[in-house]
């Protein structure tokens, strides 16, 4: 089958490469534009597109899918199928009725459940035990078309969002691959989604990436790990932003100290902050303008008074 691929972050180059090694026709790559980022503002193309080009592929990068001139290169590649793994934005309705077997999306959940930018986070926040990936016919709706294929994936008690997305993203290009496959075969049969467990996991920002202290210790460790390794869980320490990586909470017991919500309890090898319940210990942290350096470290560096707290 004659695939175009569109894909745009580091998560969806396992699916490109998945289908590179494939029976199947990568025939082009549709990718964001480049993008400045970093400190110095740098322009840099997106991960799809360097493996791409390494592999001689056309590449694509319209700003928006409705320019001039886009339909028209589309269809000269003459898809049968595209493939959709975190493309980064939406396919205009006159669009996806251009290949034949239409636009196969990629999706890091178990549809209904977390439709939208960020399933994986949201499934972690949420304390969700088992989640998934499914391949889905696109559609105008938001992530609501009929389920081709899917895959189910355990949450493990201490994945942030970053180790769960990387086991998805390659079991799931194994997943894409085995949809075109059953494409070409005609032995899929499009499964409409049930109209119940529907939720919602729209894109989370820097603000909702700040703990809440006052928080039981097993919420604020789940934002944290959720927020792993973006956008980025943080507080603030003395009117300065504080980023934290993951943190364990403390089991109860006597001679765990009773803090309340943000305190800090610096030992010499370890900095427990108080919760609404038990305490939590923080791992690796990240002061203002400073590098990642342990927490105990820091704590040394600061100093902090009895009765202080993190977050104001």
């Amino acid at each position: 089958m004659r695939v175009l691929f569109a894909g745009t972050p580091q998560v969806a180059v396992p699916s490109l490469e998945a289908l590179l090694a494939s029976g199947h026709e990568v025939v082009g790559v549709l990718t964001r534009p480049d993008a400045r980022s970093g400190r110095g503002r740098h322009t840099r193309s997106s991960p799809v597109r360097a493996v791409a080009e390494a592999a001689g592929l056309p590449v694509l990068a319209p700003e928006r899918l409705r320019e001039e001139g886009v339909r028209s290169q589309l269809e000269a590649l003459r898809p049968d199928g595209c493939a959709v793994v975190a493309y980064g934005a939406l396919v205009p309705p006159d669009l996806l009725a251009l290949p034949p077997h239409g636009w196969v999306n990629l999706h890091f959940s178990l549809l209904p459940a977390w439709r939208g930018a960020a399933p994986v986070q949201h499934a972690v926040l949420a304390g969700d035990d088992v989640t998934g990936a499914v391949t889905f016919v696109l559609e105008e709706g938001l992530d609501t078309g009929p389920v081709l294929g899917r895959l189910t994936e355990t949450v493990r008690a201490h994945d942030t969002s970053g180790d769960l997305l990387g086991r998805l993203a390659v079991s799931g290009a194994e997943l894409l691959v085995a949809t075109f496959d059953a494409l070409e075969a005609g032995t899929l049969v499009p499964a409409p989604q049930p109209a119940d467990g529907v939720s919602h996991a729209p894109r989370l920002e820097v603000a909702d990436a700040r703990v809440d202290w006052s928080r039981p210790a097993f919420a604020v460790d789940r934002l944290v790990r959720a927020m792993t390794p973006a956008p980025g869980a943080w507080t603030t320490w003395r009117g300065e932003r504080l980023k934290l990586d993951p943190v364990r909470p403390v089991e109860d017991g006597g001679t765990v100290p009773r803090l309340g919500p943000g305190q800090l309890h610096a030992g010499r090898k370890e900095v427990l902050v108080g919760t609404a319940t038990t305490p939590v210990r923080l791992g690796t942290v990240r002061p203002h303008g400073r590098r990642d350096m342990p927490a105990a470290d820091w704590a040394r560096g600061v100093r902090p008074e009895e009765g202080e707290r993190l977050g104001g």
